[in-house]
């Protein structure tokens, strides 16, 4: 990861030269501009972690200057330095959103000694979200199993922890890459920064773009207001792209030039902006197949691929079924308050003979209709329902059908744009995801096939 940048505004050139020389010498990247249009401008494009801030400058004060910054970002602590202190100046400044408030001259090691307290404090705040969403994230292992494939995976994965490189996620679709994504992120030295993830599969060149990097007001019709990036939530974090071989070959130059010089600029912006981000990308398709048909740029190709972690197919790991089974079953029956139930001999058996197209996607959403439709304690072979992916068909609406019935087609057609994912679903549909397992069950709603 990046150092700690440090804004620095100050008329003065000897203040701003020797906070700035003071910083640097302690492990900080300072950067310093004496006007309010100047600090806005650099607050944009550095993404500073803090800045120090003398009242009063040539076009305004910090006091004009504090709610443009705050509008930026609301979390960046800001120090106000001051040659005129008074205690109306310094409340007034804190209203503002102003950290601290000094008066001239100060003293460096005071200054350093708030800087690092303000920084921690943010730290630490970051911390309790990132540990919070986490505990719900880190009950799901992606090494389950016992075969010589997934404790490969395994051992691969924990070894590419150790760097900052570009990882590339590549193996059939329904393989659980996002949740390895998500585990690379969770046990590396970014986890206590945003993970923030895109399926690119479908997407536009215009929408991608602008999900990527952001657009500035008026930067096309309907663009009424500025609009982050991903790449700017997930500063100092995680990105992980799914899908990648799906990105628009017009996107593809842009998001090489983020990979290999840590800048974007927003669409219908003029300045590029600065970003400390580590990208995770996956795919099901043949990359260097898209690179011979001219649809990915072996640039980009060799700039994401530094470290390929392939992730074998549930046929690939045969011995690994009944023990996966049983940890999904389980979930799934806790999500239902049945906590006590279980695969039959037979029923495990009849998993590891099936072919799994869909993979765990597949298996979790077969056990989940299992565990929501039969009555049994024990699951039998006869309580699995595999399908034919080429038979499965859309919901088709017509205006004759019962409220009942068009509830249940809205169920469906929501289930299978969100790939049988219950808890999407659910959010989708505005209603608790408990609420939704009881229409599935009363609608007997197949949540694989759909």
């Amino acid at each position: 990861m990046s150092k700690t940048r440090v804004l620095i505004v100050d008329d003065e050139p000897g203040v701003r030269f020797g906070i700035r020389e003071f910083l640097e010498a302690r492990g900080y990247k300072a950067d310093d501009t004496q006007t309010c249009q100047g600090a806005e401008d650099l607050f944009r494009t550095m993404r500073p972690d803090a800045a120090i801030i003398d009242y009063l400058l040539p076009d305004g004060t910090a006091l004009d200057l504090l709610p443009r910054l705050k509008a930026i970002d609301p979390d960046v602590p800001l120090i106000i330095l001051t040659g005129h202190g008074s205690i109306d100046l310094a409340v007034r400044a804190i209203k503002e959103g102003a950290e601290q408030f000094l008066t001239k001259p100060v003293d460096l090691s005071t200054l350093l000694i708030i800087l690092e307290r303000l920084l921690e404090s943010h730290r630490n705040q970051r911390r309790q979200i990132a540990r919070k969403s986490q505990q719900a994230r880190q009950k799901v292992d992606p090494f389950i199993g016992v075969s010589a494939a997934i404790r490969q995976l395994a051992d691969q994965a924990k070894r590419a922890l150790s760097t900052e490189s570009p990882i590339l996620l590549l193996g059939a679709t329904g393989v659980g890459k996002g949740v390895l994504a998500q585990w690379l992120h969770n046990n590396s030295s970014r986890s206590e920064e945003a993970f923030v993830d895109l399926n690119c599969a479908g997407l536009s060149r215009e929408f991608l773009e602008t999900e990527l990097f952001g657009h500035e007001k008026g930067a096309f019709t309907g663009a009424t207001a500025s609009k982050l990036g991903l790449f700017e939530v997930a500063h100092r974090g995680t990105i992980f792209l799914d899908e990648i071989g799906d990105v628009d070959l017009q996107v593809q130059p842009k998001l090489l030039k983020v990979l290999e010089e840590q800048k974007f600029r927003r669409l219908g912006d003029i300045r590029d902006r600065q970003v400390d981000v580590r990208l995770i990308a996956a795919t099901c398709q043949n990359l260097g197949r898209l690179m011979g048909e001219n649809k990915f740029r072996s640039d980009l190709y060799y700039r994401i691929s530094t470290i390929p972690l392939m992730v074998p197919s549930l046929r690939e790991r045969v011995e690994d079924i009944p023990v996966l089974a049983r940890h999904l079953l389980a979930k799934c029956a806790a999500d239902l308050g049945r906590n006590d139930m279980e695969l039959a001999p037979e029923a495990e058996r009849a998993l590891q003979e099936y072919s799994w197209p869909g993979n765990i996607r597949e298996l979790r959403n077969v056990l989940e209709r299992a565990a929501l439709l039969s009555e049994r304690r024990v699951l039998l072979p006869a309580d699995l329902r595999f399908d034919d992916a080429s038979k499965r068909e859309t919901p088709v609406y017509n205006s004759q059908l019962t409220l009942l019935e068009l509830e249940r087609r809205h169920i469906e057609l929501t289930l299978m744009e969100e790939k049988g994912n219950v808890e999407r679903a659910a959010k989708r549909l505005g209603i608790p995801r408990s609420s939704l397992y009881q229409k599935i069950r009363k609608f007997q709603i197949n949540t694989y096939k759909v």
